[in-house]
């Protein structure tokens, strides 16, 4: 498992995150809500099942996504070296969304809708989230919510090279976002206010974008070569 990939999918979550609350704000708010009659210490450990549910699934997704690269290319006779290439280009593209120079990324969402429809309504049996089994079995649900910066940090997965390394990648994107989804409204605020400001946007998006073309020179010297 290549370290620099997990350190850059954990900036992908943690810059991402604006994103995710945009995309889950409301949901977090609800949730809020559907803790009838508890403690703040027992709310805060609920939305650390849900956040260890919806982590759970994205390992899940990762592992098989990375697995499913593997076999597709040993059946296929194709080196390994075309997966690297395509995770350069990948972490290329959500540097741009990052910098907020593309939104193609957010089209991959329609893509997941046709399944969350599915799951939606699994997840609305399990409220209100007044046991620990319930919490949990929502963050599951939530981790299949259609989001765009999910599908391409899946995408990436699929050129890990393992399922273990699949997983790992997906698991540092998932604690990458915990930090927005967790804090209180005033510190999640704050944090979301530094992520606004274009010379964070733009130098994260560069030391991503930095490492993805990085990527694509190794595998394209190793096809040269």
């Amino acid at each position: 498992m290549n370290p620099a990939d997990l350190m850059a999918a954990l900036l992908i979550g943690l810059i991402g995150s604006s994103h995710c609350l945009v995309m889950c704000g409301g949901i977090v708010a609800a949730l809020q809500i559907s803790m009838p009659g508890m403690s703040a210490r027992r709310r805060f450990a609920f939305q650390l099942l849900l956040s260890l549910g919806r982590l759970t699934s994205y390992a899940f997704f990762g592992a098989l996504v990375g697995y499913f690269g593997v076999v597709a290319m040993q059946v296929g006779g194709a080196s390994m070296v075309w997966l690297r290439l395509l995770a350069g280009l990948l972490l290329i593209a959500m540097a741009l969304y990052i910098a907020r120079l593309s939104t193609a990324l957010v089209y991959l969402e329609r893509l997941g809708q046709g399944i969350w429809q599915r799951i939606q309504p699994i997840s609305t049996k399990l409220m209100p989230l007044n046991t620990p089994y319930k919490a949990f079995g929502y963050g599951l649900c939530w981790g299949w919510l259609p989001c765009g910066l999910v599908y391409s940090t899946l995408s990436w997965s699929l050129a890990s090279g393992s399922a273990t390394a699949g997983a790992g990648i997906m698991l540092a994107f998932g604690l990458g976002t915990l930090p927005a989804i967790l804090l209180t409204a005033t510190l999640a605020a704050r944090l979301n206010q530094l992520k606004q400001q274009s010379w964070f946007r733009y130098s994260t998006a560069l030391l991503l974008g930095s490492y993805g073309f990085y990527t694509v020179y190794l595998a394209l010297a190793r096809l040269v070569s």
